[in-house]
């Protein structure tokens, strides 16, 4: 079959191997001047390119239509990848919480491992190339439209990604498209995305990382998310792992949402009033600021002393149980309301895309246009970090690029 894949991110160049070893004629159409260019940016350059948790891990972490992807996790887990990639020439290693990176934590030798593989298949890729259209006759595929004419196609496998990150070409390509073809668009948000809250006090923080800090998120007071790690403060409102993580969790409207970090997780409230009393019977002649120095950076304590209303200044002989119960209340909960998130070209992922009750779960097949395949972020599946979301490309790809409806 003639078969053209459009997109030349991780799950069009998974595809597009995939389906030149099944023995087709493959071409990759990649807008962009090169393949794989958000692929650059992930894991901030190291490239996390799948988690090696299993599949318990694998769909516990996909936020959105998990059940939808059990074919294509059956075609390609996690395992598959990491032996594709070293029969690739990339070696790799597990990291903390299962993340797996390549031994050089470098992308650049993923996207030169893969771009290795098409051309030793005599894949033919095009790039700086843009699709103007998918053309059907009789709800099938007959070929694509681009800038420098029509090129015939028995299969198209559609895999432009999402609508992040557009400096790299995500700009949403895909999802118009797909609606031209009649296929239903779950409306495109943001998700893995740095939060804007309704305080502004994070604003006199930013720049301050706090780790080893529990956070909580809650959806009109129902807890949705709840883990220990490291946040960041920002000009904005919040950002860091725990934060982006929190922010798959969140609805359609953000001010439902709040968020609550707990500064003192290893302690109860019990254990850090007995440690604030210690520290507070050793400084009875200082005031609140010094006998507190080691509690928390600086900047931080004298934030939180004015959100419990208590004078930095105020000697320690003066600071009553209640004020001190306050104290301990605000350390183990200490609130944010979010207003909105940061806008989608800041998100690591889109959330929303082509609808999955349009597409064969088995197959990754159109079930309204024969011949059209779907694959990674232009679908309406998404996950958390740690190389969650790759993997979601990696098995889509070649369950698309396995071309089994056609």
């Amino acid at each position: 079959m003639n078969v053209i894949i459009l997109g030349g991110g991780p799950s069009g160049m998974y595809a597009g191997i995939t389906a030149a070893k099944a023995g087709h004629r493959v071409t990759l159409l990649e807008k962009n001047e090169k393949l794989g260019k958000k692929l650059y940016l992930t894991g901030k350059g190291r490239c996390n390119f799948t988690n090696a948790g299993g599949r318990d891990a694998f769909f516990s972490n996909v936020m959105r239509n998990p059940r939808f992807l059990y074919s294509a996790w059956s075609v390609c887990d996690s395992e598959t990848i990491i032996t594709s990639m070293q029969e690739l020439g990339v070696m790799t290693k597990t990291e903390r919480g299962g993340r797996v990176f390549p031994n050089s934590d470098k992308s650049s030798d993923i996207i030169r491992a893969l771009q290795k593989g098409l051309e030793q298949l005599n894949v033919a890729f095009c790039l700086n190339t843009r699709v103007l259209g998918i053309e059907s006759e009789v709800a099938r595929v007959t070929g694509v439209r681009t800038q420098s004419g029509f090129l015939k196609a028995d299969a198209v496998v559609l895999c432009t990604g999402g609508a992040s990150y557009t400096s790299t070409g995500s700009t949403g390509d895909g999802y118009k498209l797909a609606k031209e073809l009649g296929h239903t668009i779950i409306t495109p948000r943001p998700s893995l995305v740095p939060l804007e809250t309704q305080q502004t006090w994070p604003c006199s923080l930013a720049g301050l990382s706090l780790k080893n800090v529990s956070l909580s998120a809650f959806e009109s007071n129902r807890l949705v998310y709840k883990e220990l790690g490291e946040m960041l403060f920002t000009h904005f409102g919040v950002s860091g792992p725990l934060v982006l993580s929190a922010s798959a969790k969140m609805g359609r409207d953000p001010k439902d949402f709040r968020l609550s970090i707990d500064l003192k997780p290893g302690l109860t409230k019990e254990q850090l009033n007995s440690r604030l009393l210690r520290d507070l019977d050793a400084s009875k002649q200082k005031p609140l600021e010094a006998a507190l120095s080691g509690l928390l950076p600086k900047k931080l304590l004298l934030q939180v002393l004015e959100l419990t209303n208590l004078n930095p200044k105020l000697s320690v002989s003066e600071f009553t149980a209640k004020e001190r119960a306050a104290l301990i209340d605000l350390l183990k909960g200490l609130s944010l309301q979010i207003r909105c998130t940061r806008p989608l070209d800041e998100a690591i992922i889109t959330a929303g895309g082509i609808s999955v009750k349009e597409v064969n779960p088995s197959t990754l097949e159109s079930k309204l246009v024969r011949g059209l395949y779907f694959a990674g972020e232009v679908l309406d599946v998404d996950a958390l970090t740690g190389g969650y979301n790759l993997q979601i490309a990696w098995s889509t790809g070649r369950l698309a690029g396995m071309l089994k409806g056609s």
